[in-house]
Order: C-alpha cells, then structure tokens, then sequence
C-alpha cells in the first residue's frame, strides 16, 4: 500500500562515499602491491652502440652521479653475496641462518611491497649487520615503463625500508639484470637515470641461475668466480622455492672460504677497492620521510586486511550460494512433487465463508480491478469483501461504493497505517476465515478457493500465495518477475518445507482468525508487517505453508527509484522482524525451533547473501584488470551458470515462461547492486536507530496486464456452506477478540464508533 521514504542525511552520503573510496582505494593498493613477478633470469645484452666501453668492459658497481660514468670492481679474494627479491616470511630467515653460522653479511635487494609487509625482517637484516639495496617496489620490465612511473618505484622502496629501518640506501640493482656485460641500449638509459636519482647501480659478476633451480651443484658452479678476482655474486631469497639456494650456499661459503676469500656486503667491499674514498652515501631521513613511510605502510597492510577479507567473504558468498542451491534443488523440488501429487490432499474440503481485508490509501489507480476479482471468486462457501479507506483523498472509497457490489463493504477510517486498517479490517470481518490483500492485487478467479484449503489440516494457522508480477513490459518490472519466481516463490517452497515460513505476502494471504488473535493482530512494531506477523505465528506453534495455486497479480515499481523505496522498507522492515524475534534463539518449544531454524536462515540467505553477492562481480572486475582473465572469466560463468540453474528449475516449477530469462545477465549486473546498496542503506538505517516514514507508491492500475484470463463478475448470492470445526489449541484474544469485533459492528449502523484496534489506541470512524 505504501513504502517508506526518508531523506538521506548529508553525513550519511559522505560516510558511504567515503567507505566506497577506501574500498575502491585498497583495492587498487592491493593490485599494485601484488604484482606478479618473476626472479630474475639471465638477459642477453641487445645493441650497444649507446653503452660506454667503460661500462662494458669495467665492474659491476656503476656510478653515473654528476653526469660521469665510471665503474668499480671488488678487491681479489673479495666476494660480496647478494640477494634479490625478498624478503621472503620463509626463505630469507633460511639464508640468514646459514649466513650468521659462517659469520657471512650480505646486501639484500629488496622488494618494497615485501618489505612492507615483513619490515621486522629487513629490521633483523640491518641489526645483524646486512646491507640493505633498492630492488623496485613491484619489480616490474622498467623499460617497458614511463620515467614517473620508474621513479615511484624507487621511491616507494626507499619508504618501505625507512619505515623498517630508519635508513635510506643508495644502492639499486635493476629487475631482470645480470652483469655489466648485459647493459645494452634499452638498459643504459635506466642505468643513467639511477646515477641522476642518486644511486649506484649494482649488477653482478657471477650467474648462479639459482632462480631456475638446475641443482645444487650447478648453483655452486655458475656462482664461483674465475681464479682468484673478486666478485659479486647473486642469488635469491625470495620469488620462490629457494630451497636449493639455501642448500647451495651452505656449500658454497665454506668451500670459497677454503680458498681464501672473504665475505662482506656491497658497500665494505668497494670501501676496500677504493680506501680513503666515500663511494657509497646513503641519503639521509628526515620526519617527513618518516611519514610518508608510514603512511605507505598503513595503505598497504590495510589493502592487505581488505582484500583478505574480501576474499573470506567471497568464499563465504559461494558457499552461501551452493548451500541455497543445493537446499532449493532438494526440497523445492520435493514440495513440487509432493503438492502435484494425485493423491495430495489437506483433508476435507474447505467450505466455511472468507472475509478479504483490503487496507487501501489512495489506491484510485487498481481498487476498481482488484476489489471486481475478490467479489468476483469462486469460493463455494462465499466471499464477503470489506475494503478499509485508511483516509483516502482520492476517492478510493467512493468508487468502491459506486460499484455497488453485493458482497463488498467499505469503512472510513483515518489514516493510521496498514496495520491498524488491517486490524478495523478484521474486526469487522464476518467470518473467521482471513484473505489479507493489498489494494493493487487482482486475483485469479479461484485463487480465494485455493488459498483456503490448507485450513482443513488444523495445525495451519496462515497460507502464503503465489504473487506474480502484472506489469512485465519494462525492464525493472521484468527483472522484479525474474525475482518473485527465484527469490520469493522459490524459497516459500523451501520454508515451506522446513517450517519456518518467514513471510506472508501481503499482496495474498489467509489466516485464521483464532491464530491472529493468539499473536494479538498485525503489530505496529515494524515496517515489515507482513514478517513480523508471519514470525509471530511460527513462534506460536501455527504451521504457516505456501499454496502455490492461489495466484494473485500485482504491479511492482516501474522505475529504479520507486524500486529503491519498495526495497529499502522491506528490507529495513525485515531486520527489524527479525531483531524484534531475537529472543527466540534462547525459547524452547516452537519459538524456539523457529529462533534456531528460521531466523539463521532467514539471516544468511536473506540479508547476509544478498549482501556478499556483489562480491562476485566485484572480484570479477578485480580479476580482470589485475590478475589472469581466464581464470576470473571462467569462475564467474560458473557462478553465473548455478543461477541460471536455478532460474530454469524456479520458472519450470512455477509453469513460467523462460523467454524473460534474456534479462538475467543485466540483472546480475545492474540490479544486484542496487538490492546491494538498499541492503547497505538500510543495515545503516538499522544500525544507527533512525524510524522512516510512509510514503505512497505511484500506481498505474496494471496489476492484470499479464493475468492468463480476464477476471469473471462477481456472483450476485454467495453460497450458504455450515462452518467446519476449528482447531482447538492456543489460547484466543488480542486486539480484536470477538466482544471487540462484535462492538464494531454493532456501532456500524451508527456511523461511529469507538472500539479497541490494531495497537489499542485509535477510535474507528465507519460508514
């Protein structure tokens, strides 16, 4: 009848764009922190007609600082160890272990983003007497890079090791590198560029190739240098399996030992070559390199912790949606094939009369249509029809009273909400049989009959329909079709068969009105009056089922923003319901199966998967752009396929036509995200306490557009059927036990009245 609406403070919106920025933001942290790297290989030099003969020919520590080049060796006998690409949480404490019990120190090129986040192991490094080097920040084919990208990746690493150190280092070794010889056309201008940065550019005199793992014994060949010249030797702690370089240096320094060589870090070896000279000067650090040293390290652990937790969330989205499908294929098919069986019935047939509650607010658009179907049923037992005008200024009631339709009453009230015209709808209500319906819903002509035969099994106190949507020309209203048929539908079957029916529709629902009276009416508690109504009988130990005959058609928003209002008070309203049930996790008995069976249910499969759903495609636009497409393209198609499944076996299972399905794909793209980003408004709603207020949907009176058949007249003299037994059990009264009702009536003929309704307070008007 009406959804609410409130006006989203300005805070709100800046809160939630903020969230999305950081989420947006560590997203992007995480991408550039987790590049994929390989350790470095041996690169064939390319043309070198730009290269000095100095450098092609001279050492492996480059110095092109002020615009001069020259080039340093290591004295003979004079090894310097070195290693790229750590640290590694695994290999590099490995390597240091092997190197403190030879009483070795070696220069540790480092990856920034590692160093970030393992800086207590680069902090070890330096307190035990390593050197520490600029190896990039992602270690990326810097020539394939712009120079403002180049120069952020030294300078991100410079960050990443004075957050862990308090240092900066003025040693750079280039990714995919090996020895001066190697400097070609495309490496010399990197090189030149390091010297007007401030750095010395370290290539290598050896090749272990440990990066490739060819063996122990291969490692210690290619790391040996020729005779007796120093050299600087490289190997790897990190990029991966470096268990053959741990075994391979634990040979190999002794050995080189044994030979009479000495072991020292980059920096000590070219002080020895060059004594009285200060070659190597690291620059100095300042507080604002402090800083912004730890401000890089905050963006990366955090787009650490998100990203892990993403991850945790997508898996638990995955498996929330297994375990739903699985659930749904079970036992919605088990219902379909129970309730079509030819040997299914709920007992006798269900003759007794049926009063229609119909709550209407300025439902000039629909009530004419809606109001002709129920009058209009084929219930052998008879129909009486009262509509509510909840303090119409349309001239709803004036219409229904100009149809002059034996079998249907109208009652003036002030406006007061649905639940309190549901409640004045009752009480006035003839007959102890129910049929709750909103004021835009035509019903099939036999849809009352359906609905009510449930009531021949006594323990059912409440009968769910089947809502189907009307007006299917516009693609919000079809993908709305697509979700009452999987999300509605679907899972009324599944509840069914687990007895924890959550919601009744209000578009077409019957009660009993001895269950009504035991939970004391429709409560005015939440906005989802409906669940909270339906949660109640559950608890009270009524067996609440799904009739899937019973069709009722009803028009869904047309426009996105229409949709967004619907959807933001269901789904507010639901959490409400199922806060408000809270304690029902701790009750024995009915309640308390329904707290431990129900309400997980109802939390997990209708708020949390709603919630994590988006994930999916998050993940997948992630993966796109910043891992293997394959892969990424490949799972959510699976994914994508299970909710094809589904939709197939939903729409078969309802006798739908697949025809609409086309939609499906932009509905996993558009629409998901906008129940998404409902689910997040009104989490936010809940979570800081705010109430909303009513607000009238726009109605066009297409509820019937795609309705199989026109709806017949109504019949002119209900039939006469005695009442059957009830179902003795709970206790009765409430908000309109029959004294109450009785008073109602008898005061109708009056035109006013006073009497007890919906939360005990407001007096009745009626005519």
């Amino acid at each position: 009848m009406t959804v609410a609406r409130r006006r989203v403070p300005l805070g709100r919106l800046i809160f939630g764009g903020i969230v999305l920025s950081v989420l947006a933001g560590a997203l992007l942290v995480e991408a550039y922190a987790n590049a994929e790297f390989h350790p470095d290989p041996t690169v064939r030099a390319g043309q070198r007609t730009k290269v000095p003969a100095e450098v092609i020919g001279g050492g492996p520590i480059i110095d092109t600082r002020g615009g001069t080049v020259r080039s340093y060796r290591l004295p003979e006998r004079t090894i310097a160890l070195i290693f790229d690409d750590g640290p590694d949480p695994q290999w590099t404490p490995k390597v240091v272990e092997v190197l403190r019990r030879h009483h070795v120190n070696a220069t540790f090129f480092v990856v920034g983003s590692q160093v970030v986040r393992h800086p207590e192991i680069v902090a070890g490094l330096v307190q035990g007497g390593d050197e520490i080097g600029v190896h990039t920040f992602t270690h990326p084919q810097l020539d394939r890079l712009p120079r403002w990208r180049r120069e952020l990746e030294y300078s991100q690493t410079q960050l990443a090791v004075v957050h862990a150190t308090g240092t900066k280092s003025a040693l750079l070794r280039l990714p995919y590198t090996s020895s001066a010889r190697a400097v070609d056309d495309t490496t010399w201008p990197l090189v030149q560029e390091a010297g007007r940065l401030g750095y010395l550019t370290v290539m290598a005199d050896t090749d272990s190739r440990d990066w490739s793992r060819p063996g122990v014994d291969a490692i210690i060949a290619g790391a040996t240098p020729p005779g007796d010249s120093g050299a600087i030797v490289p190997m790897h702690d990190g990029g991966g399996d470096r268990a053959q370089t741990v075994a391979a240096l634990d040979r190999f320094i002794p050995a080189m030992q044994r030979r009479g060589y000495t072991f020292t870090t980059v920096s000590e070896g070219l002080a020895r070559a060059l004594p009285g000279q200060a070659v190597v000067v690291d620059a100095p650090t300042g507080a604002v390199d402090r800083r912004r040293a730890f401000a890089l390290a905050t963006a990366v652990v955090l787009a650490d912790w998100v990203t892990a937790a993403l991850r945790v969330l997508f898996v638990a989205a995955g498996l929330l949606t297994i375990a739903r499908t699985v659930a749904l294929f079970v036992l919605a098919g088990r219902h379909a094939r129970r309730r079509r069986a030819a040997s299914w019935r709920w007992g006798p047939p269900v003759m007794l009369p049926v009063s229609v509650i119909v709550p209407a607010y300025n439902e000039k658009e629909g009530i004419e249509a809606a109001v002709r179907s129920l009058a209009g049923g084929d219930h052998p037992g008879g129909i009486e029809v009262v509509v509510v005008d909840d303090g119409s200024t349309d001239g709803t009631a004036a219409l229904v009273e100009a149809m002059r339709l034996p079998n249907v009453r109208v009652v003036r009230i002030a406006n007061g909400g649905k639940p309190n015209a549901l409640n004045v709808g009752v009480a006035m209500a003839r007959h102890d049989l129910i049929v709750m319906v909103d004021g835009d819903t035509v019903f099939e002509r036999d849809a009352i009959r359906h609905l009510v035969q449930p009531f021949a099994d006594p323990s059912v106190g409440a009968v769910a329909g089947n809502v189907k949507v009307g007006n299917r020309r516009s693609i919000v209203a079809r993908w709305q079709h697509i979700e009452y048929v999987i999300g509605f539908n679907l899972d009324r079957r599944l509840y069914d068969i687990m007895r924890c029916m959550p919601t009744i529709p209000g578009a077409i629902g019957a009660f009993r009105r001895e269950a009504l009276q035991h939970i004391g009416g429709i409560s005015h508690d939440t906005l989802a009056e409906d669940t909270d109504a339906t949660m109640a009988l559950c608890r009270a130990g009524w067996r609440v089922v799904y009739e899937e005959r019973a069709r009722a058609w009803t028009e869904a928003p047309a426009t996105l923003r229409q949709l967004w209002l619907q959807r933001y008070r269901w789904s507010y309203g639901t959490m409400q319901a199922i806060w408000k049930h809270r304690r029902s996790l701790l009750d024995r008995g009915p309640s308390g199966r329904f707290g431990r069976v129900g309400l997980p249910f109802i939390a997990c499969f209708g708020l949390a998967l709603p919630l994590l759903a988006p994930l999916i495609d998050v993940m997948l636009v992630y993966g796109l752009c910043f891992t293997g497409w394959q892969v990424t393209t490949g799972a959510w198609l699976v994914m994508f396929a299970v909710q094809v499944l589904t939709a197939v076996v939903a729409f078969r299972l309802d006798r739908e036509k697949l025809r609409v399905l086309w939609v499906l794909p932009l509905q996993q793209i558009v629409y998901r995200q906008l129940m998404y980003l409902v689910l997040l408004q009104s989490l936010g709603t809940a979570l800081t306490g705010a109430r909303l207020r009513w607000h009238k949907l726009h109605r066009a009176g297409t509820a019937a557009a795609a309705a199989p058949r026109p709806v017949a007249a109504p019949p002119l003299v209900p039939a006469v059927v005695p009442a059957q037994g009830r179902r003795p059990g709970p206790p009765t009264g409430g908000a309109f036990a029959p004294a109450q009702a009785a008073a109602v009536r008898a005061g109708s003929a009056a035109g006013t009245v006073s009497a007890v309704t919906g939360d005990g307070r407001k007096p009745l008007t009626i005519r």
